[in-house]
């Protein structure tokens, strides 16, 4: 039997993360009344060495399993995920979810109905069962230079209509992107637009691919009857400088692509001096003794934040 949908899951280090995520997802899908041999479980395993892989093998014979050597990043190893896929429809799933009820279901469903609609994506929820910002316009300038800095409370006017607040959160709606932690993508948007660039290893990569797929004339929903837990970052969370490096540089990467070399570097020298900025401020609370681990991990990673000179990427590839 061909498949209706394929799932495709990246996974770092996150065992009991990712177990439960599968275990979720094949009961969704079978309480759905689906058959489980229309669902086709990808799980790209980025050089783990917690034994996940030993664990899909064990309890997901099932599955058909990618074991990298390496961390080849979520671009990736959804891109390879997405290469071996048979269906016409891909779920592209993070290992820290959690489904309720039958959202991959309730997902095609929509594209089914919906023929131009190129990607959708579910309400996000946190583990306290909270709505998790997951829809999104597309960055303006202040938010490419003020979110996620010491200054992002200036940008409240910018990022209030960038996370859609403007709008109802269990409302269907068209939106220019939507979060890549549960995102079902058409196989021919994709065909069309382009698998995800692996100039990004992480971060700003759907926003990326939700903007060639909206470019080449397909619409991007947010489906809320559809919801998923989301545990935030539980990969990322494990090397804080790296996900600092990972996050700024995909930003500059994003900046290059779009608005130009000379916004990009410009960017990129905002954002150094935003680190040496806080490297300044945790410096004092170290000597004035305020909670001085916490400050020499901060230290730490600033520096090597600085080290890096976030140029980190290679440079665009034309789509």
């Amino acid at each position: 039997m061909e498949p209706r949908l394929s799932v495709v899951i990246v996974s770092w280090n996150v065992r009991a993360l990712l177990q439960r995520a599968i275990d979720s997802l094949y009961a969704s899908w079978e309480g759905s009344g689906a058959q489980r041999d229309s669902l086709e479980v990808i799980v790209v395993d980025n050089g783990s060495h917690d034994g996940t892989v030993a664990m899909v093998r064990e309890r997901f014979p099932q599955v058909r399993l990618v074991a990298n050597r390496e961390n080849r990043g979520f671009t990736g190893g959804n891109n390879q995920g997405i290469r071996l896929a048979r269906a016409p429809y891909l779920f592209l799933l993070n290992p820290d979810t959690a489904i309720i009820d039958d959202a991959p279901a309730r997902l095609l469903g929509y594209l089914e109905a919906h023929p131009r609609v190129g990607v959708v994506g579910p309400m996000l929820l946190n583990a306290d069962g909270s709505i998790q910002s997951s829809r999104r316009r597309f960055p303006t300038l202040p938010v490419l230079f003020l979110e996620s800095t010491w200054l992002q409370g200036l940008a409240r006017p910018w990022l209030r209509r960038y996370y859609v607040e403007d709008r109802p959160p269990d409302v269907v709606q068209e939106v220019d992107w939507v979060t890549g932690a549960a995102m079902m993508v058409r196989r021919a948007a994709l065909d069309e637009a382009g698998l995800f660039d692996e100039g990004f290893f992480m971060y700003s990569e759907e926003l990326d691919l939700c903007r060639r797929i909206r470019a080449a004339g397909w619409t991007i929903v947010y489906l809320p009857t559809a919801r998923i837990y989301h545990y935030v970052g539980k990969s990322s969370e494990q090397v804080v400088a790296a996900r600092h490096i990972h996050f700024q540089t995909s930003k500059v990467r994003y900046a290059r692509k779009y608005h130009g070399a000379a916004v990009a570097e410009l960017l990129r020298l905002w954002l150094l001096g935003q680190y040496l900025w806080q490297m300044g401020l945790e410096g004092t609370k170290l000597l004035l003794g305020h909670r001085p681990a916490l400050r020499r991990e901060r230290l730490r990673a600033y520096r090597q934040v600085l080290a890096s000179g976030l140029r980190g990427g290679r440079r665009p590839r034309p789509q």
